[in-house]
């Protein structure tokens, strides 16, 4: 064999990077997955996109594997809180809480509470809404319900008087703050 044909059999065989794609989905403002428009009905396909979701410096969202990649659409937060627990008084709580896909967090150091301002037409309108930045640096949105549960656990002020609560040994603050 010749030598060209050993180098153009060697590139056949080793594996290129991987390669963009148009997967051609979105996630709406609940924490639904879509594929061609199509809502994406099969929880454990969805776990398994969960598991390779991405987001850069940018806010971008990407799906990563080894062999291909592509941007996705997201409208707010790609998962969204849905029940909480809490355990423990003041600076001795913990807090945990579960996604809309099952997986649970503690609200802590590693997932904390913030707030992002939501833009609308008349500013009147413009509100705060309640997240958890998780690992990876994605985010999710709290539902209305474990959000009302959260500021219903407010158990002190901080030195500014803005209400907050604990929870693994922090204090988040109810309200935002300079985003």
């Amino acid at each position: 064999m010749k030598s060209a044909d050993k180098a153009s059999k060697a590139d056949c065989n080793s594996p290129s990077g991987p390669v963009e794609r148009d997967f051609q989905m979105r996630i709406d403002q609940e924490g639904r997955w879509y594929h061609e428009g199509d809502l994406i009905k099969r929880i454990e396909l969805v776990k398994l996109f969960a598991n390779v979701l991405s987001v850069d410096d940018s806010g971008q969202h990407w799906l990563r594997t080894p062999v291909e990649f592509g941007h996705i659409e997201v409208e707010d937060a790609p998962f969204i809180i849905t029940a909480l627990t809490s355990a423990g008084k003041r600076k001795d709580r913990v807090i945990k809480v579960s996604d809309n896909l099952g997986r649970d967090y503690t609200i802590g150091l590693d997932t904390r509470l913030f707030f992002k301002n939501q833009a609308a037409n008349d500013a009147a309108l413009a509100d705060s809404r309640p997240y958890l930045r998780l690992p990876a640096g994605l985010v999710a949105r709290l539902s209305r319900p474990v959000w009302y549960e959260l500021a219903d656990l407010a158990d002190a002020k901080d030195d500014k008087g803005v209400p907050g609560l604990w929870s693994s040994g922090i204090f988040f603050a109810l309200q935002p703050q300079n985003l």
